[in-house]
C-alpha cells in the first residue's frame, strides 16, 4: 500500500514497521480532530496545500530522529517519489484526488530515480549510518528548488539487527511556469521556464520582450541553464546569455558551497562580458534628472576554501563548529565607463584584488514551518559566524589595501519567545593610512513564535537596518525605497550614504485555501531616515503602511502572488501618497552560516 516497489524487496517484517509508521500518522488525524484547538492544528497541517503532518514531529527541533540507527550498516536504499499534488512525505497513506493524480503522473516528470541516488545523497548503500550526515541529507533535499519537501526513514531490518534499509521520500515541485503579457503586437512579453528538464533537475529559462516603440532595444532577450549538482560533486554550473534593455552579459559560472559541516572544499569560478546602462545621478546634486552610464567590461572571479574541524574536539563546539580558510583573485577590465580618476569613479577603475579570509563558523538547524514558506518544512539556521578579511586591490591608480570583518549570530530566544538574527559588517579599503569607499552595516530581525488565533496562526516580524557609508563617491549611494527599507514603492529621491529603517509585518496565516492556494493576509509599517547632503538626522522620517494578501501552493514553484495596498504620506515626487500593487514575490530564506568567499563589503 505505501511502496509498491518496495514490498517485494523488504522482508515482511521491516515493512510492517515502515507501514506502523505511517499509521501513526493517520491515527493522530483522528485524535487531531476531538478539541478545537487540535483541529485547528489539523487544518492547519493536514490539508494539501500544508504539505505537512505531525507538528510535534516537524518543530521537534533539536532531537536527531537517527540517532538511534547510529553505526549500522544501510542494506538497501529505496526512493519514493511522491505525486506532487495530493501526497504529504508526513502521511504515506493520504492520496489525492482524481485531477491530482491525473496532473501529477501526466503533466509532470518526476525526478529521475538515478539523479536522487547519485547526484543528492551523501550517503550509499554498505555505508555506516551517521546521524548528522542524515539530518544534513534531508535539509539539502528541501533546499533545491525542484523539491517541495523530503523525508529520510530509517528501517531496521528484523533479520540481521545490525543492518537497516533507508527509504527516501521525495515530493517534486511543479516544473514548469508560464508568464507573459500583451498590450499589442508592438509591446508583447513572453517566459517560460522548467525547473526540472526531463526530470534531470536541469534549469531553463527563456524570456523575450518586444517594445516597437523602444529607442534603445526593441528586442529582448534571455536565457538561463542551471546544473544544480555535476555528477557527485555537488558542483553547480549555469550559463546564461542576456540581451536586454539595460543589461548585456554572456557568463558561465561553477560553485561549490560549504553544504553542511562535514564539507571539506568550496569554491567558485566565475567569468563573462557584461554590458550595462545604469541609471546614475549625483548624491551632491539637486537636478532630479537621472541620466544613463553606460558601461561595459570583462571579469573573471574565482575563490577557494578550506575547512577544518574546531580543534577542541571535547569542546561543545566541536561538532557543529569548523575554522574556515580561503582565498579570492578577481579582475574587472572596463571598456566603455563614465570618466574615472583618482578620486572619481571609483566603482568603475580597472582593477584586480587579491583576498584571504579566516573564519569561525557554527551551524546547526532546527525544523520549523510558517515562517516565509506556507506550510514546507523551513530549515531555520542557529548558530554564528566570524570571519576576517585581508587584502590587496591593485588600479590604473595604484594600489590599495583591504581589511573587513563580519559577525553574525541566530538563535531561538528562551521562554518561546522567538527567533532573533542578527549581522554586522565593516570593511574599507585603505590607502595613504585613510579609509577609501568603506561600509559599517548591521542588520537585526525577529521573528515571533506562531501565535495561535481562531483555527491557525500569524507571526509578528521585524526589522532594523543600519549602513554607513565612508567617503563613498557621489555616484556611489544607497537607496532606501523598495526592498531596501520603503517596501512599495521605487523612488529615486530617497538616497544618501547613511541610512536607518525600521520595518514590521504582521502575518496571519488563514486555514483557508482557493484552489489549492494557500492564503495569508499581512499588515506592514516602514519607516526610515537616509542622508543627502546633510546629516542623516536632519532629514525627514520616511513612512510607508499598508496591507494586503499573498497567495501560494508551495507544490507550484512560480513566486508568490501578491496584492497590495500602501499610503506614503511623504515621499517625495510621489504623485499620489496611495499605491496599489500586483506582483510576484519570491519567497525569502533564512541566512545561513556558511562562510563563504572573502568578499568586499558592499553598499546596500
Amino acid at each position: 500500500m505505501l511502496l509498491s516497489g518496495l514490498a517485494s524487496a523488504q522482508n515482511p517484517d521491516s515493512l510492517a514497521t515502515y507501514s506502523r509508521d505511517s499509521i501513526r500518522y493517520t491515527n493522530l488525524k483522528v485524535r487531531m480532530s476531538k478539541t478545537k484547538f487540535s483541529r485547528a492544528i489539523y487544518r492547519l497541517l493536514f490539508r494539501d496545500v500544508y504539505n505537512q503532518g505531525k507538528v510535534t514531529e516537524v518543530k521537534e527541533i533539536e532531537t536527531n530522529p537517527f540517532t538511534e540507527f547510529e553505526g549500522m550498516v544501510i542494506r538497501k536504499i529505496y526512493i519514493r517519489q511522491l505525486n506532487i499534488l495530493g501526497e504529504s512525505v508526513y502521511d504515506t497513506t493520504r492520496k489525492g484526488n482524481r485531477l491530482e493524480r491525473f496532473l501529477s503522473k501526466s503533466v509532470h516528470t518526476n525526478t529521475r530515480e538515478g539523479i536522487i541516488r547519485r547526484s543528492f545523497l551523501l550517503f550509499s548503500e554498505g555505508d555506516d549510518i551517521q546521524a548528522r550526515i542524515f539530518k544534513d541529507n534531508e535539509r539539502l533535499l528541501r533546499s533545491n528548488k525542484t523539491i517541495v519537501d523530503a523525508r529520510i526513514i530509517v528501517v531496521p531490518r528484523k533479520d540481521v539487527t545490525w543492518m537497516a534499509d533507508v527509504v527516501v521520500l521525495v515530493q517534486d515541485a511543479w516544473s514548469l511556469n508560464f508568464g507573459g503579457g500583451f498590450t499589442t503586437f508592438k509591446k508583447f512579453n513572453a517566459k517560460i521556464e522548467d525547473i526540472n528538464v526531463r526530470g534531470t533537475t536541469h534549469s531553463q529559462l527563456t524570456a523575450i520582450r518586444w517594445d516597437a516603440k523602444d529607442s534603445i532595444r526593441k528586442f529582448q532577450f534571455r536565457t538561463i541553464y542551471t546544473i544544480p549538482y555535476i555528477g557527485k560533486t555537488f558542483i553547480t554550473g549555469q550559463a546564461s546569455l542576456i540581451f536586454e534593455r539595460d543589461i548585456k552579459e554572456q557568463s558561465v559560472r561553477f560553485y561549490r558551497r560549504f553544504l553542511t559541516n562535514e564539507t571539506k572544499y568550496a569554491g567558485a569560478f566565475d567569468a563573462g562580458h557584461t554590458t550595462l546602462l545604469q541609471n546614475k545621478r549625483r548624491i551632491d546634486s539637486t537636478d532630479v534628472s537621472i541620466p544613463l552610464y553606460p558601461t561595459e567590461f570583462n571579469y573573471y572571479d574565482i575563490w577557494l576554501g578550506r575547512s577544518f574541524k574546531f580543534p577542541l574536539r571535547n569542546s561543545r563546539l566541536s561538532q557543529n563548529s569548523r575554522i574556515v580558510v580561503a582565498a579570492r583573485h578577481n579582475k574587472y577590465h572596463f571598456k566603455e565607463r563614465p570618466a574615472v580618476a583618482a578620486n572619481l569613479n571609483k566603482i568603475y577603475w580597472n582593477r584586480s584584488a587579491t583576498l584571504v579570509s579566516l573564519g569561525f563558523s557554527n551551524r546547526n538547524y532546527k525544523r520549523d514551518v510558517l515562517i516565509y514558506g506556507f506550510g514546507r518544512t523551513e530549515d531555520v539556521p542557529v548558530g554564528s559566524l566570524f570571519a576576517f578579511t585581508l587584502g590587496q586591490e591593485n588600479t590604473e591608480f595604484g594600489a590599495r589595501g583591504y581589511t573587513g570583518v563580519q559577525y553574525a549570530i541566530g538563535k531561538y530566544l528562551a521562554h518561546n519567545l522567538g527567533y532573533m538574527y542578527g549581522i554586522a559588517n565593516m570593511g574599507t579599503y585603505i590607502k595613504n593610512g585613510a579609509a577609501q569607499q568603506g561600509v559599517i552595516n548591521g542588520q537585526l530581525n525577529y521573528i515571533s513564535n506562531l501565535i495561535p488565533f481562531r483555527y491557525s496562526f500569524f507571526r509578528q516580524f521585524a526589522t532594523i537596518r543600519y549602513t554607513h557609508g565612508i567617503r563613498r563617491d557621489s555616484v556611489d549611494y544607497l537607496n532606501i525605497s523598495g526592498d531596501q527599507g520603503i517596501r512599495g514603492i521605487n523612488n529615486e529621491q530617497l538616497i544618501g550614504t547613511k541610512r536607518l529603517t525600521l520595518g514590521t509585518e504582521t502575518v496571519f496565516f488563514s486555514d483557508k485555501s482557493l484552489l489549492g492556494f494557500r492564503i495569508a493576509y499581512f499588515v506592514f509599517a516602514d519607516i526610515g531616515l537616509v542622508n543627502g547632503v546633510n546629516s542623516l538626522w536632519d532629514g525627514p522620517w520616511f513612512q510607508g503602511y499598508g496591507l494586503g494578501l499573498r497567495l501560494r501552493n508551495e507544490n507550484l514553484t512560480f513566486n508568490t502572488i501578491q496584492l497590495r495596498v500602501g499610503y506614503y504620506a511623504n515621499i517625495p515626487d510621489n504623485y499620489s501618497p496611495w499605491r496599489f500593487g500586483a506582483n510576484g514575490n519570491v519567497p525569502l530564506r533564512l541566512r545561513d552560516f556558511d562562510i563563504s568567499a572573502p568578499s568586499i563589503v558592499p553598499l546596500q
